[in-house]
């Protein structure tokens, strides 16, 4: 049902759906701490009806995948991968740098790629290989030396070919809370990794949040949703057809418009009728339509700071003066701009990543980049002259801190001088 809401109602109804599996994902993790592997496969039986023996993915298993996958989805594969590893090639800092900031004072950063990193990939309801190319590739482009995946069983062949164009190291065939925790934690067959990157639901996202204190982790990413900014010069259908491509996801995902044109929401809302009616997730868009609706306000100045409120996961901005309103726009975790700009080219071809933040994140959140992938050091170099100029700075403040030792570590060096 098309229904108008409040900024309150969407921000209640996203921030209270991880609290409501917190307990069941509690039992997951401390089943998979204690038993292992053998978790995975109970918990494989449970809630994928899969009987799970080999937890890894062989390289026969890859090659057999590329056997099912027609040859033309094999290519437009590779050119998502390249548009995605092109983009985040951009996006790399430069490994190390030092600049002389005054005489004998050098300074700079010096940034390392992790070691090991975990991507979930979401699978049951649907196969998703464009989200292996956006966590995996990211992490080859930052230069991680272990990527490995989770996905639920039975795994798409789709998925285990993007898996190997990406470039991924390790897969293994487990879903849901039990993946994060054994990426998080070890089991038998899986190393623990450094970090998880990935989107999935409510209990994955729970998972994520409750692991947080032994293993990094990207941000809470889903269930999916979208925030459409329009005005009178917006296209119903395209508004209603970028509503719906979220809703599909997810019976929890959620898609909202925020327009000044009172008329709008009605236009929109008898297109998603008609072509719900026959849709292939006719059931997922229904029931996503409780968690969705409209927000109509008096002028755009007010329909972009409710946005801003809202944060949304992706922010479609259709209306009449679209770079305008991108200036004053400041929370979205992917922002498309104007009307022939779907959410869909940010999904699959354009090379900007979409695994992003959701639940109002983006208030905080950057999406998913190569710099979630390596962590930067400072660093420092000192001439005798260059300790020598803040020697009195450091010697004051460590002294009126009561550290005698950190000033005593400079005074030491002093008999050094020449």
């Amino acid at each position: 049902m098309w229904q108008q809401v409040n900024e309150d109602f969407w921000k209640e109804n996203r921030e209270s759906k991880v609290g409501q599996v917190e307990e069941t994902v509690r039992g997951i993790i401390d089943q998979v701490r204690e038993d292992g592997d053998q978790a995975l496969r109970d918990l494989a039986k449970k809630f994928d009806k899969y009987d799970l023996k080999d937890i890894a993915v062989s390289r026969e298993e890859i090659e057999k995948a590329y056997e099912q996958v027609d040859e033309d989805v094999v290519e437009e594969l590779e050119n998502a991968a390249y548009n995605i590893q092109r983009f985040h090639q951009m996006q790399m800092p430069a490994g190390m740098w030092l600049r002389e900031v005054e005489p004998g004072v050098t300074l700079g950063v010096k940034s390392t790629p992790l070691e090991r990193v975990g991507c979930y990939i979401p699978g049951g309801r649907a196969s998703y290989p464009s989200t292996v190319l956006m966590t995996a590739i990211p992490a080859k482009v930052a230069g991680v030396d272990e990527v490995i995946m989770c996905t639920p069983a039975p795994i798409n062949p789709l998925t285990l070919v993007a898996a190997d164009i990406a470039g991924v190291d390790e897969i293994y065939k487990s879903g849901g809370a039990q993946a994060i925790a054994a990426m998080a934690l070890g089991t038998e067959s899986i190393e623990p990794v450094q970090k998880i990157v990935g989107p999935g639901n409510v209990f994955v996202t729970g998972a994520k949040m409750m692991l947080r204190n032994r293993v990094e982790i990207d941000f809470p990413a889903g269930p999916s949703e979208i925030g459409v900014l329009a005005d009178d010069s917006a296209v119903p259908e395209f508004v209603a057809s970028d509503l719906i491509a979220q809703m599909e996801h997810d019976p929890s995902s959620a898609s909202l418009l925020v327009t000044c044109d009172p008329s709008l929401p009605d236009k929109v809302w008898k297109i998603i009728e008609r072509d719900v009616k026959d849709a292939p997730r006719k059931e997922i868009i229904e029931k996503a339509m409780v968690n969705s609706g409209y927000i109509v306000v008096d002028d755009m100045d007010l329909a972009i700071e409710t946005m801003n409120g809202i944060a949304p996961e992706h922010l479609s901005i259709q209306v009449r003066d679209p770079l305008d309103v991108l200036g004053k726009v400041r929370n979205g975790g992917s922002i498309f701009v104007g009307p022939y700009t779907p959410v869909a080219a940010g999904d699959y071809a354009s090379g900007t990543n979409h695994v992003l933040p959701t639940s109002g994140h983006a208030t905080t959140c950057s999406g998913l980049n190569v710099s979630h992938f390596m962590k930067t050091s400072t660093v420092q170099i000192l001439t005798k002259e260059g300790l020598a100029s803040m020697a009195s700075t450091i010697e004051t403040l460590a002294t009126a801190e009561g550290l005698h030792a950190h000033c005593e570590s400079v005074k030491v060096r002093k008999p050094m001088e020449d």
